[in-house]
């Protein structure tokens, strides 16, 4: 990386989550992009679990049909609670043995949906992943291998989610299970919330494997074993200019999508504009 810390030339795309709006419907979603000024979005499938649409079976169809630029899928796991580090570690991804083979089954799902929304990426949490060493971590890997093929059959590419590993785990992982079906979708904020490194060193550390990018703020957690607090863009432990200035040091030009998952939907579309604002700020789109 250069010593500059403000990005210099990078030429990124700005977007939004869809869940982070809160949103029920496509024209909904048409509706809010437009208040925001920008057309981009990472849209959920539509599993009933994660992100529901009023739309149903017919989502892929009413999402094309609207003009919006769709950059990615979103896909959550029934039964994944977030209420605290250790209710997630027990119930997210693949981690939990007994929910692997439907968890697969809802992936094949995804992969299927995230084809008929005309799209080849499709982002998701894999779980905690076992330490090398770990007598668990065979298993896993060879669930994350299935996962792979999966996607290559179906065209896609699958982008696991940053924040509950360090970046070297993520890396020794994908290393080990070796499939270009699989990258990263690098969220900084989850590596503070999680209290797992430096999101900034973490981008190097991943480098090519980094499809996409959720961006969002946070600060570390003050008691162990407890959650981080995420807070609006810029006001947080990130340090978005310097995470900006490695993904250009990288190479990255994809998209950039703001996500805000704390308050009403109200404070979300606020919070949501004013870091699209902040980021106009600092990177020519």
């Amino acid at each position: 990386m250069s010593g500059s810390t403000q990005p210099r030339s990078a030429r990124f795309t700005l977007g939004v989550c869809s869940w982070s709006l809160q949103v029920k419907n496509i024209p909904e979603l048409k509706r809010l992009l437009g208040t925001l000024g920008v057309n981009v979005v990472q849209i959920a499938c539509g599993d009933p679990h994660h992100a529901n649409w009023d739309e149903g079976d017919q989502l892929p169809a009413a999402a094309l049909a609207s003009g919006i630029e769709m950059t990615g899928a979103m896909l959550g796991f029934p039964g994944e609670d977030y209420t605290s580090p250790e209710t997630i570690k027990r119930t997210g991804g693949f981690g939990d043995l007994a929910t692997r083979a439907e968890r697969l089954d809802r992936l094949a799902w995804g992969l299927e949906r995230t084809r008929a929304l005309g799209l080849l990426d499709l982002t998701l949490h894999a779980g905690f992943l076992p330490e090398p060493g770990d007598p668990a971590r065979p298993a896993f890997l060879s669930t994350l291998v299935k996962a792979g093929k999966m996607a290559a059959h179906a065209g896609v590419t699958l982008a696991f989610e940053t924040g509950q590993e360090t970046a070297q785990l993520l890396r020794q992982t994908l290393e080990d299970v070796a499939s270009p079906s699989i990258g990263v979708n690098f969220d900084p904020a989850n590596m503070l919330l999680y209290d797992m490194g430096d999101p900034v060193e973490a981008v190097e550390t991943l480098g090519d494997w980094i499809r996409s990018v959720h961006l969002k703020d946070a600060l570390r957690p003050t008691v162990p074993g407890q959650w981080g607090q995420e807070v609006p863009l810029g006001q947080g432990a990130v340090g978005i200019p310097q995470f900006l200035a490695a993904l250009e040091s990288i190479g990255y030009r994809g998209p950039l999508v703001v996500e805000r998952e704390v308050g009403d939907q109200a404070g979300r579309l606020r919070d949501v504009a004013a870091g699209l604002a902040y980021l106009k700020t600092l990177v020519p789109v």
